[in-house]
């Protein structure tokens, strides 16, 4: 029994040092400005019909020219004009970022999956070995007459994730952790692109944002037991250690962007 119990101890400790490291930023926020470059909040009525009759050529071509996301369900990246918008990113274990951004008013989806490697090796078992060019990551769809892109890369930069750790966040280490944006178009990579500098000129961190800009060639959907795993497990060790205080962080940092439930909740 007492063997047990050393175990269980050390087993708890840690998943304490794993909260603790995971969460530099947790009780004190970084001051992190608004993106100086961001896409507009789209109209949420019959004009924004209208308004996709004004693309130019160019951002035609550039819909057209869209990767295909997600070939396990086979979805697609949606246009600038469309009802909803997709964007993929990487900000560690996956099961953390999924639970920041499901709090939060316009989100309308938030699934776990992979990005950056090919099919035949998107799976947990493989991805989490480190040896696949796979990275841990989240697809969000959100509505943009709520929410804009670039508000979503403030919460990735400032209570998602920390983004000057290279291939690692907290205690889990390795490039299937990595900080990383997939842009889908030239639009969102531009916007990371600005707003990364932007952070980086302002000094908002002490070391420098190592967040790679990638382009999205495919998405796959993590296994079903990885959706919703924070809410579904709160009583988990290493949820309660590392997603929690992110979840914590955000809803006081950002109470203006919470969902009515989860403003009733923080």
């Amino acid at each position: 029994m007492k063997h047990n119990t050393l175990i269980t101890g050390a087993i708890l400790m840690l998943f304490s040092f794993a909260g603790f490291s995971c969460s530099r930023y947790d009780t004190n926020p970084a001051e992190v400005p608004d993106p100086a470059v961001d896409e507009s909040l789209a109209t949420s009525d019959a004009t924004a019909e209208k308004t996709s009759d004004t693309l130019d050529a160019s951002d035609a071509s550039d819909n057209a020219d869209t990767a295909e996301v997600g070939k396990v369900d086979e979805k697609t990246t949606t246009p600038d004009n469309a009802a909803t918008k997709e964007i993929v990113l990487a900000g560690g274990c996956f099961w953390c970022v999924e639970a920041v951004y499901e709090q939060l008013e316009g989100v309308i989806d938030v699934e776990s999956g992979y990005a950056g490697g090919d099919p035949f090796t998107a799976n947990y078992q493989a991805v989490k070995s480190g040896q696949t060019k796979h990275a841990e990551a989240v697809r969000i769809t959100y509505d943009p007459s709520k929410i804009t892109y670039g508000t979503i890369l403030k919460v990735f930069f400032s209570t998602a994730h920390d983004p000057t750790t290279l291939n690692r966040q907290g205690a889990d280490e390795g490039p299937q952790y990595r900080s990383a944006i997939f842009y889908a178009t030239d639009a969102q990579r531009d916007i990371a692109q600005a707003y990364i500098k932007q952070l980086n000129d302002a000094g908002v961190y002490r070391s420098p944002i190592v967040t790679t800009l990638e382009p999205l060639t495919q998405f796959f959907v993590a296994e079903s037991y990885h959706q919703d795993y924070a809410r579904q497990n709160p009583n988990q060790p290493y949820i309660q250690g590392v997603s929690t205080p992110k979840v914590v962080k955000t809803r006081k940092a950002y109470p203006e962007l919470l969902r009515d439930e989860a403003a009733e909740d923080k």
